[in-house]
Formats: structure tokens, sequence, C-alpha cells
């Protein structure tokens, strides 16, 4: 069965559905960076979206769609924080109940916000959590909200970016993190309708570049084992089977960045512009800051995925 794939008119549907409820988080600048960069460099800061993060957006504008039978029964999903978080705070405003599957290695701080939203949280080891979901689902009739490979999610994961070319309007480049390609997937299909002439690109973190590969050969690549960064909202294995195509036809280049380049630009965005971000966030925005990526026009966007960060963890990555 061919599968249907979100459309530029899902994003600006989604959009609809999140005024009012997902914050319109703001866009930041640096002269520094700008100098340093040679471009003009718009930083979109889901760091101040509700639960930190952007997976907000595409969790509540999937659970809103759901039939009353849907959420009568509670929904789950598998998540290592930002996404749990999302779905757990997105049910709790709509009424329905939540179940977490959440790799034993998930920060502290996502474990127990998630919790404080009021969803159930089942933990496995990472390796096994895509089997323990489906386990529920079958026992308890739960209906499994996918982190990226939802067309809801995707639809309203691009609504940071539809506000983004809101707000500063055409973009020659635009850099956003990609682990299962929901975000990338998303801000592409809002590129496309509010400006056609950007070119995305989706950057990873070197340790775990399936995203890339399988993007240059069109066909999803599948790591053997969870990649070991510390960028670990993007510590996916594989894309998903409605996430490549839509990248595929829209994103027009794939990079990666290593540890160390993600550290100096979290260090950066720490220290030079006091902001709290995530390894995850830094990873868009290190090819710019490093200089690893060379070619990006004047007038640049950088999706800043989110804020929730262990502090002693970050404290001692960038005082290393």
């Amino acid at each position: 069965m061919e599968l249907i794939l979100p459309q530029p008119a899902d994003v600006a549907a989604a959009v609809q559905r999140l005024a009012g409820v997902a914050n319109r988080t703001p866009v930041m600048r640096s002269r520094t960076l700008d100098a340093l960069t040679g471009s003009q460099i718009f930083l979109k800061c889901e760091n101040f979206q509700r639960v930190g993060a952007f997976k907000f957006r595409g969790a509540y504008n999937a659970v809103s769609q759901l039939s009353d039978a849907q959420k009568g029964a509670g929904v789950i999903a598998h998540s290592s924080g930002n996404h749990a978080q999302g779905l757990a705070l997105a049910a709790r405003l709509l009424g329905v109940a939540a179940t977490i599957v959440m790799p034993d290695n998930s920060p502290a701080i996502k474990k127990a916000a998630t919790a404080g939203y009021g969803a159930e949280i089942i933990t496995c080891a990472a390796v096994d959590r895509e089997a323990v979901c489906q386990e529920q689902v079958e026992r308890h009739g739960y209906t499994l909200i996918h982190p990226y490979d939802n067309n809801q999610i995707i639809a309203g994961a691009g609504t940071a970016a539809w506000e983004l070319f809101e707000e500063v309007g055409p973009l020659d480049h635009l850099f956003v993190p990609v682990g299962g390609g929901g975000l990338i997937s998303g801000s592409a299909l809002a590129a496309a309708a509010q400006s056609p002439g950007c070119k995305v690109v989706g950057v990873e973190p070197a340790a775990g570049d399936d995203a890339n590969r399988s993007w240059r050969g069109n066909e999803i690549v599948r790591l053997p084992a969870v990649p070991d960064t510390i960028a670990d909202g993007l510590r996916t294995r594989y894309v998903g089977e409605r996430n490549l195509p839509v990248m595929r036809r829209y994103v027009a280049d794939m990079t990666s960045v290593s540890e160390a380049a993600i550290i100096e630009t979290m260090r950066f965005l720490w220290t030079r512009m006091k902001m709290v971000v995530e390894p995850s966030s830094a990873v868009a925005l290190a090819p710019l800051f490093t200089g690893s990526y060379h070619g990006a026009g004047p007038k640049v966007g950088v999706i800043l995925s989110g804020g929730n960060v262990d502090i002693a963890a970050a404290a001692a990555m960038l005082g290393g």
C-alpha cells in the first residue's frame, strides 16, 4: 500500500490548530555569529517552547485529531525524552491518558518532566523500546503516536519553521537537526510553501549519520546500534518511512558534525548568547559555527530544537 505523505498544506493547517496553544518562540540574532559566518543568522529558539522543545507542536497536532474512541483508549510513544514530554503535556491538555516507553539511559531531567506532566513511564533498554511499545499497544489498545514517522507529527513540527519564515521572510538556507526526520520533514514542507527558493540542510552527529546515508542512497539505512553521541535527542537508528520520501523531495543537502564541534557550538550558545540549549540544538548550528559547511547564503535560518539538558552533564562537557 502506498503511503500517504504529508503536504505543505498540512503544515498550514497545523499552524491554525496550534494557535494559542503552542508558544510562538523568539528568533534570536548575534552580531558575533554573523561576523564569524559571513551570513545573517536567524535562530528559531524552540528551547522556549512548551516542554522546552519543538516536540510539543507535533504531539498536540496529532492527539487533537484523534477520534473520541482513540482518546478514550489512551496514547503511547517511545522516546528518549522530548517527544515523551511533548506527548505527556498534549495528552494532559486534551484529557487523554499517556504511556511513554523510555530508554533506561534517558536523561533524568527528561524522565522527571515526563512524569510531572502525568504520563505513565515504562523503562527498558534503548534497543527494545519499539518492541515494548508494540506489546503495550496490543495489550491495551493504545494509539501509537510515533515520534517522527507520523504525518501529524511531521506537520506540527513544521510549524516552527513556518513561524520563522513569517517573521523574517524568505531565507537562502535553513539548517535543521536530524534524528528520525520529523523536524526536517516538516521544516522542508514549510519552506516549500513559505520560501520556495530556500535550501533546507539536515545536520546529524557524525556518530549517527543514518539519515545522511539514507538520503544520499534513497534507501533507509539502519544502524546496528543506538548512536553513541552526546546529542541524546538524535540517537535514532534510522529515519521513518514517511520521512525519507519527503526529505528526498524537499531537502537540498545533508551534512554531519563531530562531537567536538557540537560541544564547541553549545559552548558559544551558552556563554556568548546566554541560551541554555541541549546538544541536539547545537548540532544544527555547528556546521556554520565551525566553518565545516561552505556555500551558505547571506540569509540563513537555524532551528534550535530544544533546551532540555542535564545541567551537570552539560557543565562537564563545557568545562572539559
